[in-house]
């Protein structure tokens, strides 16, 4: 998807939310968006403390992040294993368990939540595509533990690995600044549902 300006909104699971004045602001729920903002935002300061602004760390963080877009990173894995392999097959039923995951997540349930990204702070220290869709859930960390839950299939010894994977590039979006922690807790969740029920439907 093409850059777009980053939205100047304050980040919030719901932008009413954020806006005493708004008449919605009272209403059940509004305490638990406060809460998770309020979470959010202590995530984000301690992040920026302790590992923004390190030259290793940025540059692992923003390839991850880049490798991952339109799951181009699991799309690959997936045709190398099935060359390795030697089962076609299993690249198709990735690709298409991925397909799904992006229309579900990046379709309906994004469209559920409306959340304004994190704003920017000042230039990045890499090349970053700016996404055009909203914030919650994370859609790099759905479809990272789609691709795990599949990668890892029959795999004893690499089953870790691929997790390990996919928390790289779910994390990689919080230190990017492109989606809140708690977009990222929920793309995971998200994308281990997701994962399972691919499981057992391909198995």
């Amino acid at each position: 998807m093409p850059d777009t300006p980053p939205n100047p909104e304050p980040p919030s699971l719901d932008r009413r939310a954020s806006d005493p004045t708004d008449e919605g602001a009272g209403r059940p729920g509004s305490g638990l968006v406060a809460s998770v903002d309020r979470i959010d935002g202590i995530i984000d300061a301690w992040w920026d403390r302790n590992l923004r602004g390190h030259p290793g760390l940025d540059r692992l963080f923003y390839t991850a992040s880049e490798a991952a877009d339109h799951s181009i990173l699991w799309h690959g894995l997936g045709v190398t294993r099935a060359l390795m392999c030697r089962r076609p097959r299993f690249a198709l039923q990735l690709s298409s368990a991925l397909g799904l995951e992006s229309a579900l997540v990046n379709g309906p349930v994004k469209w559920a939540f409306r959340r304004s990204r994190p704003p920017p702070r000042g230039p990045r220290p890499h090349r970053l595509r700016q996404p055009r869709t909203t914030s919650f859930p994370s859609g790099h960390a759905s479809a990272a533990m789609v691709a795990a839950s599949l990668l890892s299939r029959g795999s004893r010894w690499w089953g870790p690995g691929w997790y390990g994977l996919a928390g790289l590039v779910a994390l990689s979006r919080i230190h990017v600044r492109i989606h809140h922690a708690s977009d990222v807790a929920a793309g995971l969740a998200v994308g281990a549902v997701l994962g399972t029920l691919a499981r057992r439907i391909l198995s």
